[in-house]
């Protein structure tokens, strides 16, 4: 075996760095079957008709639920969803509350997505002042988001704020409310809607874990030849 044995250093980055590589190919694999799976749950719930939000539990299987809702917006809490980007522009989601008049429930609403070009400038938009009968789809954001860090919470609205939590917003509020943002479909009242599901598809973990495998296979590939040119070294005693 002396023979055919390339040395410690090779052998023990194969052994340290083989299983790191075939791990983190196939974690790949599970987060593009995950991406998948919640693709097809989010497809089939926005094919759904919409429900009453008092029909609605306000637990993890409600993700993606279109809601009916009718009632008002309240212009004076509004949220500025910073740090959001469409088409390389640079804008913030806009969040308003909303009081649900057959629940008596308040819901955050993410009307969707302004530009905002100039931070010299405020955001401007209208507020709808008439009752407005709306659907929306319920967003719950999978584990927990990367927070940006941003400026210290103040009492001045509109707030801007780089990570939504409806819960805390009704506490400071001190209204009964839904836990989770719901994001308005295209109609009365929204701006830009097409956010997408999720950051990253299914295809690009795909790639990501055929780039893994592959360089697990370049590893395997560098040992063996280390291993023949080692073993022809010692055969002909003359440096390969």
């Amino acid at each position: 075996m002396r023979e055919f044995w390339p040395g410690w250093v090779p052998t023990l980055l194969v052994v340290l760095f083989l299983p790191i590589l075939i791990g983190l190919g196939f974690w790949q694999l599970s987060r593009a079957e995950e991406k998948t799976t919640l693709l097809a749950q989010q497809q089939a719930q926005r094919e759904a008709a919409p429900v009453a939000l008092a029909d609605l539990s306000p637990a993890t299987e409600s993700a993606y639920r279109r809601v009916r809702l009718a009632g008002r917006f309240d212009a004076e809490h509004d949220l500025l969803l910073d740090n959001r980007t469409q088409a390389g522009q640079v804008g913030v989601e806009v969040l308003q509350p909303f009081l649900d008049q057959a629940s008596g429930l308040w819901v955050l609403v993410n009307r969707g997505w302004l530009p905002w070009p100039d931070r010299r400038n405020p955001v401007v938009f209208d507020t709808p002042q008439s009752a407005l009968s709306l659907t929306a789809w319920v967003y719950v954001p999978l584990g927990a988001p990367f927070q940006l860090q941003g400026s210290p919470p103040t009492n001045a609205w509109p707030r801007l704020v780089t990570q939504v939590q409806p819960a805390e917003l009704w506490k400071q509020l001190d209204r009964s409310g839904f836990p989770y943002e719901l994001r308005l479909e295209p109609g009365p009242a929204a701006f830009r809607v097409d956010w997408p599901i999720v950051a990253m598809s299914p295809d690009k973990h795909l790639g990501y874990a055929v780039q893994w495998f592959a360089l697990a296979a370049a590893l395997c590939g560098l040992f063996i030849y280390l291993i023949w040119h080692t073993r022809m070294e010692k055969r002909t005693g003359v440096p390969l």
